[in-house]
């Protein structure tokens, strides 16, 4: 058992928050039990997610896409919205969220995690929002064709992948990856001189500009890029605290 507080400082000093002009409340967004036994993880607070930490007695329920977010502005707690917030209220079960910081760590980030599975070496910091880096580029030590590196990301995600491509059978031998949904920032990879970009988003204009101006790519979906992150951060809790945690994997196919 801990206390919410040690878990609260815990996060706060790995992900360091405060360094991301996020758009969203990083740490602690929903009240709950002050000692904590069983966490549960999740990409995203939804109805099943916040269902199935009920069911399992969690005492606390960390994500990565939270519950409140600036674009959608002052809610009322009527509807699905307070569907999803009052089992959290009722069970006593603290809700906790880290966006970009949990994109754009070096180590347990979305992108270093998926670059780490798919075999890229030498990551740095990539992309820039507002000033941070939420993502990762690299290298592989022997260069993939884009269709076999289309062919590892549909292993590594167990999901469909869209590939735009200028060709097929090109050597990709330096990548950036962004997880989630940052489509259009495939022209900082232009701008790096990179070969390849990996997402989890595409849009329709994405998949014909990115190909034209000579970059491979990747779209794995939103949901499947950034399983890989909040994984991570259970594990390092689990070391941390010996506490008992366990991962809710919600069928998305966005």
């Amino acid at each position: 058992m801990i206390i919410r507080s040690q878990l609260n400082d815990y996060y706060q000093a790995l992900l360091r928050p405060e360094t991301y002009a996020d758009y969203c409340p990083n740490g602690l967004q929903v009240d709950g039990a002050e000692h904590i036994e069983r966490i549960a993880f999740a990409v995203s607070a939804t109805r099943d997610s916040i269902h199935q930490a009920v069911e399992n007695k969690a005492d606390a329920l960390v994500v990565h896409h939270g519950l409140f977010w600036t674009f959608h502005g002052a809610k009322p707690l009527t509807g699905t919205f307070a569907q999803r917030i009052f089992p959290l209220v009722k069970n006593n079960i603290n809700l906790i969220g880290y966006h970009l910081p949990l994109d754009g760590h070096p180590d347990i980030g979305n992108a270093a995690m998926l670059g780490h599975l798919i075999g890229c070496r030498q990551q740095q910091p990539f992309g820039d929002y507002k000033g941070s880096a939420t993502g990762i580029k690299g290298v592989f030590e022997q260069p993939l064709t884009a269709a076999a590196l289309q062919q590892k990301l549909e292993v590594v995600l167990k999901h469909n992948v869209i590939l735009a491509t200028p060709d097929n059978n090109a050597p990709i031998r330096s990548v950036g990856i962004i997880t989630g949904g940052a489509n259009s920032e495939w022209r900082l990879a232009e701008k790096e001189r990179l070969d390849a970009y990996i997402t989890g988003e595409i849009s329709e204009h994405d998949w014909h500009e990115s190909q034209e101006a000579g970059i491979h790519m990747f779209a794995g979906g939103h949901h499947a890029t950034e399983r890989f992150g909040i994984q991570a951060l259970m594990e390092k809790t689990r070391q941390q605290f010996a506490v008992e945690c366990f991962f809710i994997d919600s069928e998305n196919p966005a």
